[in-house]
């Protein structure tokens, strides 16, 4: 962990924030241009590559690296950014999905092992719960605290065959997300979600590509798209939003005629 020194700035804590192509870093830059400090966290030491780039550019970070299926280090997480800044303000739950130390090995529900079903879920929605818990003092502290899930358009809205365990957690967060909304509503935080389609990241496949060319937008989606979505969420101002999920997609989620013909 590296020092920073003190103000009165805002603090969002990003997790998952390893990828220099990911959602999670995108979120970083997109808070740290608004004027937050920063704690990134990721699993392995790649991190410190983001933070870097972060300083380069004369933002305050500090790094974090954890295994966030373990409550303790979620704990240890929140508790390394409180020690540097004091305060946390907002918290981005990205971590999920898949990680370079902990690759992800998706199956459908013909096949799928205990082993796979609970490593998707301790990855996707165990790290949700256990930083969202630990970082709840302090956000309730803060008076306008802001909670943004990274959930997903497959599992709360859309799903695709072969990956059941991921649909099932990423449909979780979102309950996660409306139940925590209404337990901190009277104590000034708000809890929402962003729910991505086909975003161009850095561990997207060819055919996931393929899939973002069939969306009516005609291409995947952006990090920076989806960052927009969390930083609006995350200001101070976005008081009277809790417990919704933006979904950035293209507008694949209502395109109901994938056959392309032309009707008279």
């Amino acid at each position: 962990m590296t020092a920073v020194r003190s103000s009165e700035a805002r603090v969002a804590l990003i997790t998952g924030a390893g990828s220099d192509r990911g959602i999670g870093f995108a979120a970083a830059r997109a808070l740290a241009e608004a004027g937050h400090r920063l704690g990134i966290a990721a699993t392995s030491d790649r991190i410190e590559e983001r933070a870097a780039e972060l300083r380069a550019l004369g933002h305050e970070v500090v790094t974090v690296i954890a295994d966030l299926t373990d409550a303790a280090e979620a704990d240890r997480a929140v508790a390394e950014v409180l020690e540097a800044f004091g305060r946390l303000d907002v918290l981005v739950n990205n971590a999920g999905m898949t990680s370079v130390s902990d690759p992800e090995q998706p199956a459908g529900i013909r096949d799928i092992s205990n082993a796979q079903w609970d490593a998707a879920l301790r990855r996707n929605l165990d790290t949700m719960l256990f930083v969202t818990r630990a970082a709840t003092p302090p956000l309730v502290r803060s008076g306008a605290g802001r909670i943004i899930n990274v959930a997903s358009l497959s599992g709360p809205v859309t799903a695709y065959a072969g990956d059941i365990a991921y649909h099932a957690a990423k449909a979780g967060a979102v309950g996660l997300t409306r139940a925590a909304a209404i337990d901190l509503a009277e104590q000034g935080v708000t809890v929402n979600a962003v729910a991505p389609g086909w975003i161009d990241t850095g561990s997207s496949t060819p055919h996931e590509l393929r899939m973002g060319e069939a969306t009516p937008v005609g291409r995947s989606g952006r990090p920076e798209e989806v960052a927009s979505a969390i930083a609006w969420l995350a200001r101070a101002d976005a008081s009277y939003v809790t417990g919704q999920v933006i979904v950035v997609d293209g507008g694949n989620s209502i395109m109901e005629d994938r056959g392309g013909a032309s009707r008279e």
